[in-house]
């Protein structure tokens, strides 16, 4: 009709590019499969935590880097050398005081410091400068810590003589001597255990002591080449992120952490892999000989799989043999004993007991 405007019809919208279904399908696709990976990997997670004995959880093994080349590490901390271990379970824990009087109370089990030493047994712990005990001194007992009552020289040898003290009485039950307990203290690691003690209770639960490769392979906690076990941010004063000595070593502790001496054994976060106080709190036996120049001997052997350390420690001519000990304890601190690394190693003879020493376990799977 003459005059009548044409109605405009409506533009249809301009579909969109036909990459960006693509890309969307493509992220969908990813995400499915992750997701799908994400379910196994969770699925074989629960199963290893579900097949788990009792209070251990599963290591999953692999390759590390073993010990550390960086400069705060010891001498018998290098070199660092690639080392790979197999699957293993492990306990979540120190042995507590509560695990370690089962076992006693089941077995009758005397601990070496709650037996008569020898003469040689307690040189062997002072140290064979120390001056001889009477015959009438030759009683049960361990070392304890006794923070001493004014500053005292570090740099000086065996500076540790100091305050480590042979304690007449000291035991498992009476961790710092006569007329101290561990009542209410359950949760504890026990400590005056004895490399001997440990195997026979490891022994008795059908487990074994972990070799120190196992032992620094499952402190690091699936981290790499890290300082310490939580990764390499500094030990803090303020949120502490393990037991350690706070203050003057060893006149004055602060305990700003809250603690003295030993913690309870879950007092701080674990680390990857669900393990507590791999450092700090008490040292750990491994199973290892200890030499300080072991990873020297197998140096440019390439991978070490499953290693056993040394087949042999000292020269019992020379000196008497030691057995590897991990982990650092409630003593360490920057100023003298930096040890709450994961590859800090020591050793001292298996008949050695301390108020800073215990253990934990290890179980291959069958």
């Amino acid at each position: 009709m003459k005059g009548t405007k044409t109605r405009r019809q409506p533009v249809p919208p301009t579909p969109p590019p036909q990459t960006k279904p693509r890309i969307r399908r493509a992220a969908f696709l990813a995400a499915l499969a992750l997701g799908a990976f994400g379910t196994v990997f969770g699925i074989v997670k629960l199963i290893n935590h579900q097949s788990a004995p009792p209070g251990m959880v599963w290591i999953p093994g692999g390759e590390f880097t073993m010990g550390t080349d960086s400069e705060f590490g010891q001498k018998v901390e290098k070199p660092a050398h690639r080392v790979k271990v197999d699957g293993f379970f492990m306990d979540e824990t120190d042995v507590t005081n509560a695990q370690f009087r089962e076992f006693v109370e089941a077995t009758g089990y005397v601990t070496t410091a709650e037996r008569t030493p020898t003469l040689d047994e307690i040189m062997h712990q002072v140290g064979p400068d120390a001056k001889p005990p009477k015959p009438e001194d030759l009683v049960p007992g361990s070392i304890v810590f006794m923070p001493t009552d004014r500053e005292v020289p570090l740099n000086v040898p065996d500076a540790y003589r100091q305050w480590q003290k042979w304690t007449p009485g000291a035991n498992w039950r009476h961790p710092e001597g006569p007329g101290r307990s561990i009542e209410g203290k359950d949760d504890h690691p026990v400590v005056h255990v004895s490399w001997d003690d440990a195997t026979a209770y490891a022994k008795w639960a059908g487990k074994r002591l972990p070799t120190e490769a196992e032992w620094e392979f499952a402190a690091r906690g699936g981290l790499e080449g890290k300082k310490f076990v939580w990764g390499d941010e500094p030990f803090s004063e303020e949120h502490p992120q393990c037991n350690t000595f706070q203050g003057h070593f060893p006149d004055k502790n602060t305990a700003k952490d809250g603690y003295l001496r030993t913690s309870p054994v879950k007092a701080f976060k674990p680390n990857g892999y669900g393990l507590y106080d791999m450092a700090g709190n008490v040292w750990q036996w491994c199973n290892d000989w200890y030499l300080p120049e072991a990873y020297a001997l197998t140096a440019g052997r390439g991978v070490l799989v499953n290693p056993t350390g040394p087949a042999a420690s000292f020269d019992p001519r020379e000196r008497p043999p030691e057995r590897v000990h991990r982990g650092g304890s409630f003593l360490c601190c920057v100023g003298y004993c930096f040890n709450y690394r994961p590859s800090a190693r020591l050793g001292c003879t298996a008949d050695t007991g301390m108020s800073h020493l215990g253990f934990r376990c290890v179980k291959s799977r069958d």
